[in-house]
């Protein structure tokens, strides 16, 4: 199991319209700074092949070797569906250098998911507020504890509900909530057979109905509060369309040595105490029963093998490191979890020290697109 590499969170504003978006904030690309403080991007041209698309953006492998991530923030919906993009095709791309994921999401990407009607004077406070989210933003870091992390987001947090505020009514007035019947046919159920009884189907029309008027009429708790009854209802509809794995099937997923018959029956009612704390939405306690059966399973776990470890990663390390690395992952393995953890932590942090140049040499560089050719096909943002 791999020591995870530590990394910073942030949110990518944009709360205020309902698209909250966890991004890793990664080291990547380069910026310039002039002497007023003004970030300026450096246009770019790069052709390469798609690694993997995800969402708004693609992973890109260039010709010249580097990895870089290029976000389509700019372009529309119905652009990213005439692109078509498929991993293993070739494009070329032009676009600013950005210096972390959350720079995608400019006050002009924004802008375009707001309501025409929006006055001139609320986009100019809206885009004050923007901005000043972006800064509290740049200013989360690792080295932060806990409690000053919070405070952070506590701020984050009133300046983005000072945004909905002026953003509500407008969102309102333009809002045409679905019929109960096309929003309940979104469900996968029929595609698995599963008939939602017609005595639930009456229930769940009524509240859908009543979350819409609470909606309309800004009455975002209640509304919460119903929509989860809504939901409470189709639980075990959805129960039944991803029916939780057995223990059996569960254990497959480790590979396992030389574990005793008690010891299985002993994680086997924790497994079911597990399902059990979920059902209830009992989560604390499903945590601590995670934590008893990891600890037990921990014991029986084949460690991977040095080269099986490295086979996880993209890039290849010289001979040299490679000697090091293998010599200090097979003295964490000959190590006590428990007994000796702190040994274990510095052992990692000697690994990670001498991987860290090759990470740094393949970190992707971010690119905000704002043109993109695909077989002599050019798009431009709309």
């Amino acid at each position: 199991m791999k020591k995870p590499i530590k990394k910073s969170w942030m949110i990518a504003s944009a709360l205020t319209i309902g698209m909250a978006v966890l991004t890793p904030l990664q080291a990547g690309a380069t910026s310039v700074e002039p002497a007023n403080g003004v970030t300026v991007q450096i246009e770019q041209q790069i052709t390469g092949t798609i690694k993997s698309v995800n969402g708004d953006g693609i992973n890109l492998k260039g010709r010249d070797g580097k990895n870089y991530y290029i976000s389509f923030y700019k372009f529309s919906e119905q652009q990213l569906e005439q692109m078509n993009l498929v991993e293993g095709q070739e494009i070329t791309v032009e676009g600013g250098v950005v210096e972390n994921y959350s720079d995608f999401f400019t006050f002009d990407v924004y802008k375009k998911y707001l309501p025409k009607e929006v006055t001139k004077e609320d986009l100019t406070k809206l885009e004050k507020m923007f901005n000043e989210v972006k800064k509290l933003e740049k200013e989360l870091s690792g080295e932060m504890t806990e409690e000053e992390f919070d405070k952070k987001f506590e701020e984050i947090n009133k300046v983005h509900e000072a945004m909905y505020k002026i953003t509500k009514p407008y969102m309102l007035a333009n809002w045409q909530p679905q019929p109960f019947e096309e929003y309940i046919e979104e469900f996968p159920f029929s595609e698995k057979n599963i008939v939602i009884a017609e005595n639930d189907k009456k229930q769940l029309k009524a509240i859908y109905e009543e979350w819409v008027k609470l909606q309309k009429d800004g009455q975002d708790e209640k509304a919460t509060e119903k929509m989860n009854e809504f939901y409470e209802i189709l639980d075990p509809y959805f129960e039944q369309l991803n029916p939780p794995q057995t223990f059996e099937e569960y254990m497959k997923e480790f590979n396992l040595v030389d574990i005793p018959a008690e010891t299985l029956a002993k994680l086997k009612t924790i497994y079911e105490d597990i399902q059990k704390a979920d059902k209830d939405h009992n989560y604390d306690l499903q945590d601590k029963l995670y934590g008893e059966f990891y600890d037990i399973i921990e014991q029986f776990i084949k460690p991977q093998t040095f080269e099986e470890y490295m086979a996880d990663y993209e890039f290849k390390v010289n001979e040299a490191d490679s000697k090091q690395l293998k010599q200090i992952y097979e003295e964490i393995l000959k190590l006590d979890k428990k007994a000796e953890q702190a040994k274990i932590e510095e052992k990692w942090d000697a690994f990670h020290t001498i991987l860290e140049p090759y990470f740094e040499a393949n970190r992707e560089i971010l690119i905000s697109a704002s043109k993109l050719t695909i077989n002599g096909q050019e798009y431009l943002p709309q």
